[in-house]
């Protein structure tokens, strides 16, 4: 009796803790993993530039071209409405022209560090001021638009 008691608790637990999961074919389901994408390629480049790991210039232009990619194709998921599990202020659908302004200045600054990276050689010191630029746009539109 206390096993089959138990059995069902556990069910009952495992089908509630499914009840808050992101369907990966909704939109936001999209966007969150192209930024986790995102997230996973700057961290491996910021952590060349900071010593994590050993700096490889190949590597680290190889990063900034995904890099480039995947910042041209969040925005294509927002849709008209914001989802109830959106992380997104409501201010990206209110102040949209601004919203659509600092994701381009994001596509621009991924865009000029694969420029910077394409001149060899590819050094730390060369690419970590642009670098910086591309984490800063990230951070401006975070601090305007994602509700932490």
């Amino acid at each position: 009796m206390k096993l089959k008691l138990l059995g069902l608790t556990l069910i009952g637990m495992l089908a509630l803790s499914g009840c808050d999961r992101i369907d990966p074919d909704s939109p936001l389901g999209k966007r969150k993993a192209i930024y986790q994408q995102m997230l996973d390629v700057k961290e491996d480049m910021g952590g060349m530039l900071r010593g994590r790991l050993a700096f490889d210039g190949d590597a680290f232009a190889a990063g900034a071209v995904r890099l480039d990619d995947l910042s041209r194709q969040p925005w294509q998921h927002y849709p008209a409405v914001k989802e109830e599990q959106s992380d997104a202020r409501e201010d990206v659908w209110q102040r949209e022209a601004r919203f659509n302004e600092l994701a381009r200045a994001l596509e621009q600054q991924t865009a000029a560090l694969v420029a910077l990276t394409s001149e060899q050689p590819v050094t730390a010191e060369k690419v970590a001021p642009a670098f910086q630029q591309v984490e800063d746009a990230c951070e401006t539109c975070h601090k305007e638009f994602r509700a932490y």
